[in-house]
């Protein structure tokens, strides 16, 4: 059985993540309906790339509900196939605060990137659509935590397919935004590839040895 402050605890993230949700339908629920059909279909990225803002309230809110769902996904991954973790709220605020953070430095970093090379017009282009669909993984990661935390078998089935459907809808995403900017990125491959090693791939792998090391 699971500790009920665990559950307790949980499900007040969870409903968090919700009311986080909700609160992005409510400021403007045309484009969340169109956000939740962008998956196979280029009008969301086409549409509001135009309108986009530094500090977007939309994105905002479904960013806060992916920090908090892929938190507790985590939790429960770290738990399921490393080792057993006890719940605890400030280490888990912690998690919640690196998970934001590293999201949100890279996310910076792009911008400054852009900003240096004169390039800002494609990479606000590319950024919004990767959020997009990192927002969009924050619905999946939130599904996945509803069935982990009311039901208690199948937990390795339930994080492995998860995890292989967000990594899916990234993949897709990436793959738009290569289609898109393809033209670019041909004549400055090994500029993107180094792009791909730094900012994409190196600031997960040092949260993922940073969460190891915390609970070693």
């Amino acid at each position: 059985m699971r500790n009920f402050i665990t559950h307790e605890w949980f499900t007040i993230f969870t409903i968090l993540g919700l009311v986080a949700i909700t609160v992005a339908k409510y400021l403007n629920s045309l484009r969340f309906n169109d956000f939740l059909w962008v998956i196979g279909n280029s009008k969301y990225l086409k549409i509001y790339s135009k309108d986009q803002k530094f500090i977007d309230p939309f994105d905002g809110f479904l960013f806060l509900n992916l920090a908090f769902s892929a938190s507790i996904f985590i939790h429960f991954s770290y738990s399921t196939f490393v080792a057993p973790l006890e719940f605890n709220l400030i280490f888990f605020l912690k998690l919640f605060f690196a998970v934001a953070v590293v999201v949100l430095i890279k996310t910076l970093l792009e911008r400054l990137i852009g900003s240096l090379f004169n390039i800002d017009a494609i990479v606000d282009g590319y950024l919004f659509q990767k959020i997009t669909f990192l927002n969009y993984s924050g619905f999946v990661f939130l599904v996945a935590n509803l069935f982990l935390l009311y039901t208690s078998d199948y937990a390795k089935i339930i994080i492995i397919a998860s995890f292989s459907l967000i990594l899916l809808i990234n993949l897709i995403g990436f793959a738009t935004s290569f289609k898109n900017y393809q033209k670019t990125i041909n004549p400055n491959l090994f500029y993107f590839l180094l792009y791909l090693c730094a900012l994409e791939i190196a600031p997960y792998v040092l949260l993922y040895k940073v969460i190891m090391e915390y609970n070693a």
